[in-house]
């Protein structure tokens, strides 16, 4: 049985410390890249279907991490209970399988940061609740599907988060033990994955946090507000950079 931390009481003044881990498993959207921009453009096609105008960005980036059922709730006013709910969410599938790295990029730091990562002889991977029909050609045209050691989808295992087995699975595929990783991701759901894998957690806050949300109350081990302030919580681990490592996914 893998013996759980105690969760923090919330996260907010907790300082950066060096945390003991082996490996580093990240979230996607809102985390490790910044996807907004094309999820928001599916949405607005499907309004566009129904002859309503298109929303601006800001109004439904905070949204992006939920997916179709945010976006379908935040700017069409639609939630899975709603008859029309299940045909609108096909086709904002649709539309987004068809452009879903137009505008999508990482985030500033990022590529530094994984840089920084493989440097200190650091496993990492991904664990996402995207599907692997989205996540697998989004990976590959970011330039992570190569060096992500671990790649974790929405339906790679039975459940997805908040529920701990897509985080179990991550850190088997990193060969790392769960309470030797740490999981970094934007969403309350991350956290109560991460807790109930035995994980530290961190927030990403700069991701894409609800106005309703409070990330400063989430059991988590700490939070950051870019990507690179990671490195802080990072053990300082001298090594080569496992760039010829040809066991990676």
């Amino acid at each position: 049985m893998t013996q759980q931390p105690a969760p923090a009481a919330g996260n907010a003044a907790l300082e950066p410390r060096a945390l003991p881990v082996d490996g580093v498993l990240f979230d996607l959207d809102g985390t490790l890249a910044d996807t907004a921009p094309d999820l928001a453009a599916a949405l607005n096609r499907v309004r566009g279907e129904g002859g309503l105008d298109p929303l601006p960005l800001a109004r439904l980036r905070p949204y992006a991490s939920h997916g179709a059922r945010g976006l379908l709730g935040a700017g069409m006013g639609i939630l899975p209970d709603h008859e029309r709910y299940e045909g609108l969410r096909i086709a904002f599938l649709d539309h987004y399988a068809a452009a879903l790295c137009v505008e999508s990029t990482l985030f500033a730091e990022v590529a530094a940061l994984l840089d920084a990562i493989e440097a200190r002889s650091l496993r990492w991977g991904i664990v996402t609740n995207k599907a692997t029909r989205f996540t697998a050609p989004l990976l590959e045209a970011l330039g992570l599907a190569s060096r992500a050691h671990a790649i974790v989808c929405g339906d790679t295992t039975p459940h997805a988060k908040p529920h701990p087995a897509p985080l179990l699975h991550g850190a088997l595929q990193l060969g790392v033990a769960p309470a030797r990783c740490v999981y970094v991701g934007d969403a309350e759901r991350d956290v109560i994955a991460g807790v109930a894998a035995g994980m530290p957690t961190i927030v990403a806050r700069y991701g894409y946090i609800e106005p309703e949300d409070a990330p400063e109350g989430w059991p988590a081990s700490g939070s950051i507000d870019s990507p690179g302030a990671l490195l802080r919580w990072l053990p300082q681990r001298p090594g080569t950079s496992p760039t010829a490592d040809t066991t990676r996914r």
